[in-house]
């Protein structure tokens, strides 16, 4: 996304990426950036909180509008929780999660190769 956002700038449309990736986005030197330090996939808020997601969207449209400098960065006031206790177990792998997470995959590539048509 972050690849798109600096094409259409090159071409003269502003953009803004909202995204949890700091250190990717920031590297890919995108014009503006609006931060939400949530886990990935989820920028703009929780699932079902549109009160959250209209506030995240209003803020980058804010960015994208007021922005002065290049590459500029701004970070939403928001938390996911305020212990922030779900970056600990965030994409953990454990023994007990790996044995689970490998049978999952196995199924996934089962339905896959069932759903492929055949040549």
């Amino acid at each position: 996304m972050s690849l798109v956002a600096r094409h259409l700038e090159a071409n003269g449309i502003a953009t803004i990426v909202i995204g949890s990736a700091r250190d990717i986005v920031e590297e890919c030197g995108v014009a503006r950036f609006l931060f939400s330090d949530f886990p990935l996939g989820n920028p703009c808020g929780r699932p079902y909180e549109p009160d959250m997601q209209r506030e995240i969207v209003g803020y980058a449209l804010d960015v994208l509008s007021n922005a002065t400098l290049p590459r500029t960065t701004v970070q939403t006031p928001f938390v996911w929780s305020e212990d922030d206790s779900w970056k600990q177990g965030y994409a953990r792998v454990d023994a007990e999660s790996a044995e689970k997470l490998r049978k999952a995959g196995e199924a996934r590539r089962a339905r896959q190769a069932k759903a492929r048509p055949t040549d």
